[in-house]
């Protein structure tokens, strides 16, 4: 496995980990990987697949400064280059590591994780995000379900006045607060926005979605850059949808839709995309 060890100067110094880094505002997914690769280790890769979407929190130098990362991961095969460390970056040294040779490593508590190895538990106390009160630019982590019944229907949300897309049904999720993994936060919006307990059983996709002049709320502009990860959720018990989530939000309605009935109703781009790649298509009057 090829991984990377952080440099003395990066927050968390010392440890192991997979190639890879921050996505730049604006910057897709899947081509920050190919850009941080090669920064990290010279090597040129092509994005095979999805494997899993992480989350995790650590502490960086000063024992009093939690930070949440969430971790897209990707297989890829390397394509062309020649193996080096990285130059003056986050990392300092890029290795194939024999599997035997892997438990031996410090490793992020991601990394041990995906590979089934201990993972010694750390007790976080509260902590929360703090954001410029004035942005005028900001990227943001959501987790959205393509959430579905027994019988087959879609459960939808109507975006409340004010926000982007007021009006458009839209699929339930948004974004993930500190410390919480995307499946969890994706629960937990769907029980804010539709009164439904749902069960995650599938990640489907990772989207990005850049607007830079976005209007919501505030009525001032913002650039904005979402990345969504998309899971198939199953509803086993669906009752009457709800909006339990404080006033002012997003939300303004939830329903489930019959299939035929999607031809009939305003959806967004992002929630026509995900039916339409994932659930066998919309249908046409």
């Amino acid at each position: 496995m090829l991984l990377v060890r952080s440099a003395e100067q990066d927050d968390i110094p010392g440890v192991w980990l997979l190639p890879g880094g921050g996505i730049e505002h604006g910057e897709a997914p899947a081509r920050a990987v190919v850009r941080e690769f090669r920064e990290e280790t010279g090597l040129s890769v092509d994005v095979l697949g999805l494997r899993e979407v992480l989350s995790d929190v650590s502490f960086l130098r000063s024992p009093d400064v939690l930070m949440h990362t969430d971790r897209v991961l990707y297989d890829v095969k390397v394509t062309g280059g020649e193996l080096r460390s990285e130059r003056d970056g986050s990392s300092d040294l890029a290795a194939w590591v024999a599997p035997a040779e892997i438990p031996g490593l410090p490793l992020l508590p991601y990394l041990a994780r995906m590979l089934a190895l201990p993972v010694e538990p750390e007790a976080l106390p509260e902590a929360e995000l703090t954001l410029d009160p004035h942005p005028t630019r900001r990227q943001r982590f959501a987790a959205y379900g393509l959430a579905t019944d027994p019988a087959g229907r879609f459960l939808l949300t109507r975006i409340a006045p004010g926000y982007p897309g007021a009006g458009s049904w839209h699929l339930p999720g948004g974004g993930t607060d500190f410390g919480e993994e995307p499946t969890a936060g994706l629960l937990r919006e769907m029980v804010e926005e539709t009164a439904q307990v749902g069960q995650v059983t599938q990640l489907l996709n990772v989207t990005d979605y850049h607007n830079p002049r976005a209007l919501g709320p505030e009525r001032r502009t913002m650039d904005w850059h979402t990345v969504r990860v998309l899971y198939r959720v199953a509803v086993p018990h669906p009752t009457s949808p709800n909006v339990v989530e404080a006033s002012g939000g997003s939300t303004a309605a939830a329903g489930w839709f019959e299939p035929a009935e999607l031809a009939d109703i305003r959806l967004n781009e992002f929630a026509r995309s995900a039916i339409a790649e994932h659930a066998g298509g919309l249908p046409v009057r």
